[in-house]
């Protein structure tokens, strides 16, 4: 089975990291997961083994068929569900749930906020993405971004592990890594908007070179940033996210 560029397909060949990723997600008998892009059934394999259900979500018409095939007896026994769709369109299970999937890394961001936004968020989320965003995720350098608050507002990101790109087939131009979202919920947002909160980091990273103070003056006084104990001359990718929940208060 020849890969999709059109879908950014890079299917697991090596069952180690199936199993390092179900480690990282701390999968048990007592959890529901929800798989996306199970490709040629590699980490879907070892998903079955630990846990109590899983949900896989395929797009590409030409694995159906073989993926059901494969796993005919665990869709028999109620153990594993094929969805045929696009995971962007879909609804999670209404019961507690985890994800763990090796995602396409052209809609990493997109299918992150799909789970945050949905009414049902998932308990945690394990996912194999590029090297790089994971490094951006948990600010590695020191400096922050969208996509790392974006995370933090609703979980707490762990980088658990380099994949080097051999083990996949194609063989991508980067390294992957496990990140792993765990506590995930909207507790953040018990006392600010979450449209507000988001405004707020977008005007603010949008000049990156420029003085947060500067790039959201439209929005909040200086008064606040002494409030908030945030220097008048930072950047936005220089504080933290307890920093823009009170700039959002």
């Amino acid at each position: 089975m020849f890969a999709k560029k059109s879908l950014g397909q890079n299917f697991l060949i090596q069952p180690q990291i199936s199993i390092d990723m179900v480690t990282s997600a701390q999968i048990s008998k007592e959890d529901t997961v929800v798989e996306i892009g199970p490709g040629t059934g590699v980490l879907t394999k070892e998903l079955l083994r630990t846990a109590k259900k899983v949900y896989a979500i395929e797009k590409d018409d030409r694995l159906i068929d073989p993926l059901k095939e494969t796993f005919k007896e665990e869709i028999s026994s109620g153990l594993l569900e094929i969805i045929h769709d696009d995971v962007l369109k879909t609804k999670p299970p209404t019961e507690p749930y985890k994800i763990v999937a090796n995602i396409p890394y052209y809609i990493t961001g997109k299918i992150i906020r799909h789970f945050f936004d949905q009414t049902h968020q998932p308990k945690s989320m394990t996912l194999l993405v590029q090297k790089e965003v994971a490094e951006r995720v948990i600010a590695r350098e020191g400096k922050e971004s969208i996509l790392s608050m974006s995370i933090k507002i609703y979980g707490t990101p762990h980088y658990m592990k380099t994949v080097k790109a051999g083990n996949f087939n194609p063989v991508p131009k980067v390294d992957s890594a496990i990140l792993h979202i765990s506590d995930i919920s909207r507790q953040n947002f018990e006392n600010i908007s979450e449209e507000h909160f988001f405004t707020l980091l977008h005007t603010g990273f949008q000049s990156k070179r420029k003085k947060l103070s500067k790039n959201i003056k439209e929005l909040v006084s200086p008064d606040t940033f002494e409030t908030c104990k945030i220097p008048l001359d930072a950047r936005a990718e220089d504080i933290s996210l307890e920093n823009w929940v009170c700039l959002s208060k």
